[in-house]
């Protein structure tokens, strides 16, 4: 395995290469909140189902012409929501909001537009009323057959609400990559709760990434942390792979330092380590391999911020090619202020994407950029990309912009690359 820096771009491609579709399975819409469209929804019927009336008032028949103010009309009948069809004859028809229009009648005048008189109960107009007026026609919202959710969306509320008005019960979606996380490291303490002994730390990365890959469309089937024996993780990923894990993420042990003992793991496994070590900042040293069965690995550093880089450009595209995505397409911000970098590395910056006084979008670079500032991350709202040949960037330079994860990227307000 060679130890050259491997360009990001390069490396990208060859994780994308080893990640084919899964294949799609059905869902009931009731568990359907989160998971990505397989293929698009076709209206299995109209909405609204039939013509109804938008307010309170009565329902007449008039013609061509609108019916004049001052005009009277019998009261026929009257409709209530949930009331089937019916047939008017001539005359009003009382009716309430959302209730079915009965058949041969055009219009509906609100009720605070009209007089109610008795002997006989007639209503008198007070305003003139047209065809049409204040009715909600049969499929004005959907027509039935029309194409309403396409493949690749990410079901969400208001998504859910369309589906279960037009009578939807299950879709197809994309069956959910099944990942393991195992944080390695002696000195990791996962009670929050717990006291700190001399030399330990609190492990951020297990209950980042148990968060984040579920959001990215990921199922967690298996968390652990273990210690920084080989047999110790040999264990641990024989769990993971038993939970049905087909994806595995390990947090640190992929440097050069004594405990880094990842790549003699991989290699008892009969791992093909596909690449180590990227041109990038931070998590240069990122590991990714195929084991015999076909389960990738992505071996992340253990800095916090170097987990999170290699989380959301890496093992998140593999994701989205598992759950049949396209590629993701970058935002291009200007930035707020200068910016410097060293060549031959792509920089991965927290940032604070804004508007400025005059309405204008731009990338704020936040303070605190190295790999272990966790703080900055909290306040981020996207990630800023410099490629690997810029050196020195000027306000106003447009720059890659990512949102925080690829399934919820915000829409910045500007236009995609």
């Amino acid at each position: 395995m060679s130890h050259e820096l491997l360009d990001p771009e390069a490396a990208l491609r060859l994780i994308l290469a080893e990640c084919a579709a899964l294949p799609a399975e059905d869902c009931a819409l009731d568990e359907a909140m989160g998971r990505v469209l397989a293929a698009a929804v076709i209206a299995p019927e109209a909405l609204p189902p039939f013509d109804n009336s938008a307010m309170d008032g009565y329902a007449l028949a008039g013609g061509a012409e609108p019916l004049p103010a001052g005009s009277e009309w019998i009261i026929e009948g009257e409709q209530a929501a949930g009331d089937g069809a019916r047939r008017a004859r001539h005359g009003a028809w009382e009716i309430m909001t959302g209730a079915r229009l009965p058949d041969g009648l055009d219009r509906v005048i609100p009720v605070e537009q009209t007089d109610r008189l008795d002997a006989p109960p007639r209503v008198r107009l007070k305003a003139a009323v047209a065809a049409g007026d204040n009715l909600r026609r049969a499929g004005s919202d959907v027509a039935q057959g029309a194409a309403v959710l396409a493949a690749g969306t990410l079901l969400a509320p208001n998504h859910l609400m369309l589906l279960a008005a037009l009578g939807v019960a299950r879709v197809r979606v994309a069956a959910r990559p099944h990942v393991a996380v195992l944080c390695t490291g002696r000195e990791l303490v996962d009670e929050a709760g717990a006291a700190l002994t001399p030399g330990q730390i609190r492990n951020s990365n297990g209950p980042y990434l148990a968060v984040a890959l579920p959001r990215a469309g990921a199922e967690l089937v298996h968390r652990e942390t273990v210690g920084d024996e080989v047999d110790a993780f040999l264990a641990a990923f024989a769990r993971a792979r038993a939970a049905g894990a087909r994806l595995v993420i390990s947090t640190g042990a992929v440097s050069m330092g004594r405990y880094d003992f990842v790549p003699e793991a991989l290699a008892r496994l009969g791992a093909t380590a596909i690449f180590h070590k990227l041109a990038i900042r931070p998590g240069k040293p990122l590991l990714f391999a195929r084991l015999p069965d076909g389960t990738l690995f992505f071996g992340l550093p253990g800095n916090p911020i170097a987990v999170a880089v290699g989380l959301r450009f890496f093992v998140e595209p593999a994701l989205r090619a598992l759950l049949g995505l396209p590629r993701e397409v970058p935002w291009r911000v200007p930035l707020a202020a200068d910016y410097a970098k060293k060549p031959r590395l792509r920089f991965h910056l927290k940032a604070r994407v804004a508007m400025d006084a005059q309405g204008r979008l731009a990338a704020q670079v936040l303070e605190g950029q190295e790999s272990y500032r966790i703080r900055s991350l909290a306040q981020a709202n996207a990630w800023a990309v410099i490629p690997v040949e810029a050196n020195a960037l000027t306000a106003g330079e447009p720059v890659e912009v990512y949102g925080l994860d690829h399934l919820h990227s915000p829409d910045f307000g500007g236009s995609a690359a």
